[in-house]
């Protein structure tokens, strides 16, 4: 390939990479902008997980084997299975040299201080049918990151060193491009991230409750909806300061969230101030009420605070059509109010009453029927 090829692979690779807009689109541009440039059949990118000791596979892309997927839950491979990684390379590093890229055929690894290597590398490509690989570390922030894996089919032309010396380049220019999706990946999650307490925030809850209702709406899968206020908050403020009163929703968030853990994909969540939530999607009403009355029953044993008034409502009940996620957080909301007005100490699920219901009939209600009256409740008009 020539030097304006190999430029203009570069620029593609970085390009693609930069275009992702999840880890795993940044992972398989990696893989199949490295596997074009340096005309490979099949590419991988893996990470290396120091604290379990293997080297995971993220991506496979290209011709591949029967027992490689494109992104695998379980491919990883032993530490041990890799000399040239924990013995070879590790001391080029610690002699002052940079990580480089290296050649391996089906007669073994190739180039200046790699002879004897026969390893798991070498029985893959004879394995699979590949007659030719090129490694490449991937280095991020001064430590190997994970590798850049590019093979040829048996019978076509073996890399060279020059094909090693490109694929140095290539694992810096996604080295780059990982850096930059992480950070990315970092900018969301603060983005749907509560500070103080580690849960999802309003934004969270939003777009989840938007995507779940227009799922029921085509399938009618379960949306349930538990809406937490927490009580006596006020009062730890003014009396003990805000800074025992954070310290009382740090503790309550660590309650929602480990019952939250009982169900699966559960999502838990502080909308702001005082007010938490917890949402399901998929999993039957009763087992969401269960899990709103262990609530209710763990927050009442907090050392600091006065309990919380909890209010539920699920799609599965007689609630009515819910075609927007509004609906559902006003019936939520009202059965939280009646909770909270009834002194409660169990969840208050809205539907539940009978025909009439009074939580459905307040989230129904106009506004300008509250205003009428002077009811003071926080049901939302969104």
């Amino acid at each position: 390939m020539g030097e304006d090829k190999r430029l203009r692979a570069v620029v593609a690779l970085a390009q693609a990479m930069a275009a992702a807009q999840t880890p795993r689109e940044s992972w398989r541009a990696a893989a199949a902008g490295a596997c074009r440039a340096l005309a490979g059949s099949f590419a991988a990118l893996s990470v290396w997980e120091r604290d379990l000791g293997r080297l995971k596979v993220l991506v496979n892309v290209g011709k591949r084997a029967p027992d490689e997927e494109e992104f695998p839950d379980g491919e990883s491979y032993p530490v041990h299975q890799f000399p040239e990684i924990t013995e070879f390379l590790h001391e080029r590093w610690a002699g002052g040299v940079g990580p480089s890229a290296w050649v391996e055929t089906v007669e073994g690894p190739a180039g200046p201080g790699t002879e004897g290597y026969c390893h798991q590398r070498v029985a893959a490509l004879r394995r699979r049918g590949r007659g030719s690989c090129v490694i490449a570390p991937v280095v991020l922030h001064g430590r190997a990151w994970g590798e850049l894996y590019v093979a040829r089919p048996a019978g076509a032309e073996v890399f060279r060193t020059r094909d090693a010396e490109f694929a140095t380049v290539l694992a810096a220019v996604v080295a780059a491009g990982i850096a930059q999706s992480e950070r990315l990946e970092e900018a969301r999650r603060l983005a749907f991230t509560d500070p103080l307490t580690g849960l999802a925030n309003r934004r969270a809850v939003d777009v989840r409750l938007g995507e779940a209702v227009e799922q029921h709406k085509a399938d009618g899968t379960v949306v349930s909806l538990v809406v937490c206020d927490l009580n006596g908050l006020k009062r730890v403020n003014d009396t003990q300061g805000h800074a025992v009163g954070d310290r009382l929703l740090e503790r309550f968030g660590s309650v929602l969230s480990l019952c939250g853990a009982i169900l699966p994909g559960i999502l838990a969540a502080r909308l702001g101030g005082d007010e938490f939530c917890l949402l399901a999607v998929g999993p039957p009403a009763d087992d969401v009420v269960k899990v709103a009355g262990e609530l209710c029953h763990r927050a009442a044993g907090l050392d600091l605070g006065e309990g919380v008034a909890c209010g539920v409502a699920s799609t599965q009940d007689p609630i009515g059509p819910v075609r927007s996620p509004r609906r559902l957080f006003r019936l939520a909301d009202a059965a939280q109010y009646r909770a909270k007005a009834e002194g409660s100490l169990g969840p208050v699920v809205a539907g539940r009453a009978g025909p009439g219901d009074p939580v459905v009939r307040l989230a129904d209600r106009p506004p300008a029927a509250d205003a009428a009256t002077g009811e003071r409740r926080r049901i939302r008009g969104r």
